[in-house]
């Protein structure tokens, strides 16, 4: 399937942007403020509501690209949530009758730090839900962290599959409501295939931690089941955050490759875009986005037009055109002057989780207010649509969302000055993600079994 979706560029500075940057900066000190002065806690003064933190970038390179915009998407479903506005199938005010009272709380740090910040949302706040974390890190420091302290924790992005695979294989407390980074790297080595079934060398560079390491290590095993005989000319790992990439440029120019992979985020995919153009990186040879959609924006007139891009699943260009969808878009550019990308999505995604958990669990009660046990039942092995579409929770017991995946290329229309994406392609979600019980590397290396593709 082919498409052509244009998009409006992201304008580089205005008004309702400086608005947003000063709103955050304020609901970070605020939250600080709460952690940190003696007196009444966020939990005493807000009796009766669903007291939701989530935890997001507010501070530092990933800031920018992902942690503003999953707090601004929260903003907007809390909003709306809050005033009965958002549309079907969420119309009821709140969630389960009750009001969403909620704070953002900055993920920088790293684990450790954000460790110490979890305990005090649980022990201090008595958070009802905890959602958020972007970095894989962090969330596999903070899953038996929240099994421990039995605390409803949904992680809206988070992409290595190992949190479920390898460290809280039976989850209770924990899940998330996005899929993890099989979908990614099966759906882009299916598309480079498609596009580019020549290709015969191929250079990676990633970052150097566990979404990086997992990331290069399930897109070469999906490439070499798809293409046998495929030729690595390079694999740099450069430190997380480094934000120089002299020293790793050379060494994949030296290579000569056919196509250059890379699952960078952040400010360190917007570095190494910069660096590489001005070292003519991607001349004559495609460029790999396996988490590209957010710079699609910021960096609109510096991506090479045929580079591949991915967003995590079908959000941003790539979500449905439904209700919900439009209004979002709507309601989101009217606040912050730019248009939602997958972390705003993500987000919105895993607020619509909860809240369709906690409803039916209410429901089940005869309206009485459930308990976090009963929520937790309600939401494993649940299904709902957000933004993006149909969502499940069917692996890891339940606990590990699985969606369709959508790629398309990058093209910049100078003419009318705006980012597209085109030839989009659509995977289905038991196409692109293993089945239950098996681990996703297995499962490349088993020739994908079991996948469900059109």
């Amino acid at each position: 399937m082919s498409a052509k979706v244009p998009v409006r560029a992201e304008r580089r500075e205005n008004p309702a942007a400086r608005k947003v940057l000063g709103t955050v900066a304020g609901a970070l000190a605020a939250s600080l403020l709460a952690v940190c002065l003696p007196g009444r806690s966020w939990a005493q003064e807000n009796q009766g509501s669903i007291k939701i933190s989530f935890v997001s970038f507010l501070s530092g390179p990933a800031s920018g690209p992902f942690g503003v915009p999953a707090r601004n998407g929260a903003e907007v479903i809390v909003k709306a949530l809050n005033q009965g506005a958002l549309a079907a199938p969420y119309k009821t005010k709140g969630i389960a009758g009750r009001k969403i009272q909620w704070k953002f709380f900055d993920e920088a740090g790293g684990p450790q730090q954000q460790v110490a910040q979890y305990r005090q949302l649980v022990e201090r706040e008595h958070s009802d839900v905890i959602i958020g974390y972007i970095s894989s890190g962090d969330c596999k420091a903070l899953a038996p962290v929240a099994e421990e302290l039995k605390t409803l924790t949904v992680y809206f992005d988070c992409g290595s599959p190992t949190i479920f695979e390898d460290v809280d294989v039976n989850p209770h407390y924990v899940f998330r409501t996005g899929p993890h980074a099989m979908m990614d790297e099966a759906a882009l080595a299916r598309y480079t295939v498609g596009v580019d079934p020549n290709v015969k060398t191929l250079a990676g560079i990633d970052q150097n931690y566990d979404w990086g390491q997992e990331s290069w290590k399930l897109f070469l095993a999906a490439m070499e089941q798809l293409k046998p005989g495929i030729q690595v000319t390079a694999s740099q790992f450069p430190k997380l955050l480094s934000g120089q990439y002299g020293a790793d440029i050379s060494t994949l120019l030296t290579g000569r490759p056919d196509a250059i992979y890379t699952s960078f985020w952040g400010g360190d995919l917007e570095a190494f875009i910069l660096q590489g153009n001005a070292r003519n990186l991607f001349n004559g040879r495609r460029l790999l986005l396996s988490a590209g959609e957010p710079a699609m924006y910021r960096l609109a007139t510096q991506i090479p037009d045929g580079t591949v891009i991915c967003a995590r699943g079908p959000h941003g260009v790539f979500a449905p055109d439904s209700k919900l969808n439009r209004q979002f878009r709507k309601v989101y550019h009217s606040a912050y002057g730019s248009w939602p990308t997958y972390p705003s999505y993500k987000i919105a995604q895993a607020i619509l989780g909860v809240k369709t958990a906690y409803e039916n669990a209410a429901k089940a009660k005869a309206g009485a207010a459930p308990n976090t046990e009963e929520v937790i039942r309600a939401l494993a092995n649940s299904k709902w649509v957000g933004p993006s579409g149909p969502v499940e929770l069917a692996l890891a017991n339940g606990h590990q969302a699985i969606q369709a995946n959508a790629i398309g290329q990058f093209k910049y229309d100078r003419a009318k000055g705006r980012p597209e994406i085109v030839d989009i392609k659509r995977y289905a979600a038991r196409c692109v993600n293993p089945p239950p019980g098996v681990k996703s590397i297995d499962w490349v290396h088993s020739g994908f079994k079991g996948a469900q593709c059109d």
